[in-house]
């Protein structure tokens, strides 16, 4: 019955908000993000449309719905920092993925390869940063954080880390 209920309100909300760029994977809007403005609420929909998808049992995705909350945002936050869109809109890319999984050297290498290595340093001073305040779990729940990422994190209990 969740599902079906799920299912009933996601459709309203697509018909409410008379467009379906925040449902399916949203490579269109990813793209665009790296050429056009996108509009500072677009992230943060598709974050709740994605979460509400996850939570009521469908699939909503781990990936495509990262790259797509980081390029909007990066591309958002160009309308009031003076640098160019697509290179806000790439250090999003990466840097919401290296957070959100706890990998800031594999997404910084990403990041290069993608993107060029002109911009190394600023991708993985991004990454680092998004791995550093994005708590201590991840998306991927069997992955283990062999030690703190910082102080605030430690816990001494028999010498043990805690979470």
């Amino acid at each position: 019955m969740r599902p079906f209920i799920g299912g009933i309100f996601i459709a309203l909300s697509v018909y409410l908000l008379g467009t379906t760029k925040y449902i399916g994977l949203g490579v269109p809007t990813i793209v665009a993000s790296f050429s056009e403005v996108q509009m500072w609420y677009d992230f943060l929909l598709k974050i709740l449309l994605t979460t509400f998808t996850i939570g009521v049992g469908f699939k909503g995705g781990e990936v495509t719905p990262l790259f797509f909350v980081g390029a909007t945002l990066g591309s958002a936050l160009s309308a009031i920092l003076p640098l160019h869109v697509s290179f806000l809109a790439g250090i999003g890319f990466v840097a919401v993925f290296a957070g959100a999984t706890n990998t800031p050297i594999a997404c910084t290498l990403m990041g290069i390869e993608l993107f060029g290595a002109d911009v190394a340093v600023y991708i993985g001073i991004a990454c680092v940063t998004a791995y550093m305040f994005s708590g201590h779990t991840g998306i991927y729940t069997s992955q283990v954080i062999g030690s703190p990422k910082h102080i605030v994190f430690w816990k001494k209990k028999k010498g043990k880390m805690l979470d």
